[in-house]
């Protein structure tokens, strides 16, 4: 299974404004493991950028002065995402630009969502975390995946960042705080809880299997469980 983990860095927030993306970040994973393959442009929008967006993203007007419009990018770009499954954080953003960039092409490109499937992780994060806070850095703590490098927004960034979270969120186990249960900005996680990616090339791991006496000693164990509190779950489970 193939699956593009996307981000983008807008104008603004608004299509309706007239905002255009400016910067496109996907990173590829196959059956669920990064290839190391990514896709990542800047795009020169044709107008100013909003004060607001700057201070999230910080690129500058004066820094997209010389990048490719989108209508130059668009083709390698949709080639990259042909067949993948999307994975995207508030996709109804992203989507949104996409298209409204497409349009703009006169409908030389269809919406995106009939070309590619797309999981939303907001949605899936609001369903398994309801109540809480849910953006990419709350996502982050709760799932103890390392963040520190991102002091502002950057499309591929994000997108390498969201790949560990969905991996987590739809594999892993959650990073457990008892002293924080709203995700309040005062609670601190395990700090050595964080997602460290192994060699692709490590030998693979040594099982080691019990011994005859420690199998034996472990029977004991789990009876005197049970003369104790009358029933242990893991006695018999080998059956």
């Amino acid at each position: 299974m193939r699956q593009i983990v996307l981000d983008t860095e807008t104008t603004g927030l608004e299509t309706s404004q007239d905002h255009r993306i400016i910067e496109i970040g996907c990173v590829e994973m196959v059956d669920r493991k990064l290839t190391g393959r990514h896709y990542h442009q800047y795009v020169n929008p044709q107008r100013k950028v909003d004060e607001g967006a700057m201070e999230v993203h910080g690129i500058t007007d004066q820094f997209l002065e010389d990048k490719p419009l989108f209508e130059a990018i668009v083709s390698d770009f949709f080639a990259f995402l042909d067949g993948a499954e999307l994975i995207i954080h508030n996709a109804s953003f992203d989507i949104g630009f996409i298209n409204h960039e497409s349009k703009k092409l006169r409908g030389k490109h269809q919406p995106l969502e009939s070309k590619c499937r797309v999981i939303d992780t907001l949605a899936l994060a609001r369903q398994r975390h309801p109540g809480q806070k849910n953006n990419l850095d709350a996502l982050c703590k709760r799932y103890g995946v390392d963040n520190s490098q991102r002091q502002l927004h950057g499309a591929l960034l994000d997108a390498e960042i969201l790949a560990d979270v969905y991996l987590l969120m739809t594999g892993g186990q959650v990073n457990l705080n008892i002293n924080d249960q709203s995700d309040s900005d005062s609670g601190e996680m395990n700090k050595t809880s964080v997602i460290r990616r192994l060699p692709e090339d490590r030998p693979p791991l040594r099982v080691v299997k019990a011994s005859d006496e420690e199998i034996v000693s472990h029977e004991k164990k789990l009876s005197a469980i049970v003369d104790i509190a009358g029933q242990c779950v893991w006695q018999g489970s080998g059956e």
